[in-house]
């Protein structure tokens, strides 16, 4: 296996994990453009552009599109996200041409006016959908109340509001601000001719015009508090807390990836023994967000109501002792074992490494192989562990309790 790289005059980045001995072949153009390069106004128009693509080229109707991805046998799909969107199709190797010439095709969008129409229609309801679903725009609602002001704390969908008044003018204008070929990388995993990959891409985006895509990653005044969003018709209370965590760049990051393993991975961790194990709560965990510039730590918890209110006080009390005694010796011994071994054996899959190669030319403009990475977890000290967590303590965070009960207090 060896990793290659080319970039084109117009700057778009080609960058392949290849492996002759694979079986399928993964693709996938990751575009610095997500919910925090929106304003306000236009909120949620990095997703809906998402939805635009797929509806149709100069060359291709939405049908053919969708045809031509079918014949292929492929498995496709898109992401947003806060800081980038993905667009990617995995298949079987005979069908490189094919793929990179369709998925370039799409990245240059018709954006009709009738199709924008009809798609902001099912860019509501999907709004509508989530709200209606656990926890109930609560992941909306801390985010926006944890980094306030800060891009970072608008949804990724948008609003009813910002996605009924945006207009196909504003997302043509969004687009010619963010899909610059610079500000994009073209990913690839698995069997790759990459010679010929190289002469694909550039016959099919070569003359796409460069322009600069700038980003600049400020840091969020943090929020902490407690709100309460009832909802008297959900069965269950969703106790969530964010606090501020390491960035993508910072060193700290796998120290502070270890530590929410020890604290709330879904098996062994502090957080199952004390919650799930002991039946006070269906679900638990603390999981680590990194961005550009900053970075947060979220924990979340979904139990009976009448054991929410002790429950805020058990969260507390798990991390505090966390952080005045810190984690164990065995606990970090569990937890690098389990990071390397699910990072290797997601690796065996050709999509997943593709999103590894296209991810981290996204955060860092660079690549580690999954076994370097794994490296970096197994050489973790338990002294590094217990310095990230002082240094992201937790213990004075954003927290929404959602559900039926609207009598809940901080611990």
């Amino acid at each position: 296996m060896n990793y290659r790289t080319h970039t084109l005059n117009n700057g778009l980045q080609i960058l392949a994990h290849c492996n002759d001995h694979a079986h399928t072949s993964a693709f996938g153009f990751f575009v610095r453009a997500g919910s925090r390069d929106e304003t306000a106004e236009i909120s949620g128009v990095s997703h809906f552009l998402e939805h635009m693509v797929f509806k149709g080229t100069p060359n291709r109707s939405a049908a053919e599109v969708n045809l031509q991805l079918d014949e292929m046998g492929s498995h496709s799909n898109a992401r947003t996200g806060e800081e980038s969107t993905i667009y990617h199709a995995s298949v079987l190797p005979e069908f490189q041409s094919d793929v990179v010439e369709l998925l370039s095709d799409i990245m240059r969008p018709s954006l009709r006016l009738e199709d924008f129409e009809t798609e902001k229609k099912v860019i509501i309801e999907e709004i509508m959908m989530y709200a209606d679903q656990p926890p109930y725009g609560g992941y909306e609602k801390i985010m926006d109340a944890f980094f306030g002001d800060h891009p970072l704390g608008q949804s990724v969908l948008g609003t009813v509001e910002s996605v009924t008044d945006l207009t196909p003018e504003a997302m043509r204008d969004y687009f010619r601000t963010r899909y610059s070929p610079s500000n994009m990388a073209f990913a690839a995993a698995g069997k790759i001719d990459f010679d010929t990959l190289v002469s694909s891409v550039e016959q099919q985006c070569g003359l796409w015009k460069n322009f600069e895509a700038k980003r600049e990653p400020t840091t969020p005044k943090f929020n902490s508090g407690f709100q309460t969003l009832h909802n008297p018709n959900a069965h269950q209370q969703y106790i969530l807390q964010l606090s501020p965590g390491a960035s993508i760049e910072s060193p700290d990051r796998f120290a502070a990836r270890v530590a929410a393993t020890i604290l709330g991975d879904d098996a062994g961790s502090r957080f199952y023994w004390e919650f799930l194990d002991s039946g006070l709560a269906e679900s638990a965990g603390v999981g680590a967000n990194e961005f550009q510039g900053c970075g947060s730590i979220m924990t979340v918890v979904c139990c009976d109501p009448d054991e929410a209110q002790n429950n805020l006080t058990r969260i507390k009390n798990v991390l505090h002792k966390a952080v005045e005694e810190g984690v164990t010796e065995k606990e970090l011994t569990m937890a690098k074992k389990r990071i390397a071994s699910h990072i290797l054996l997601a690796s065996e899959r050709t999509e997943t490494l593709m999103f590894s190669v296209g991810t981290q030319w996204l955060n860092r403009q660079e690549f580690r192989t999954p076994q370097e990475i794994a490296d970096v977890y197994q050489n973790m000290t338990l002294d590094e562990v217990n310095a990230a967590l002082k240094k992201y303590p937790m213990q004075e965070p954003m927290t929404i309790v959602v559900g039926p009960r609207d009598d809940l207090v901080p611990a």
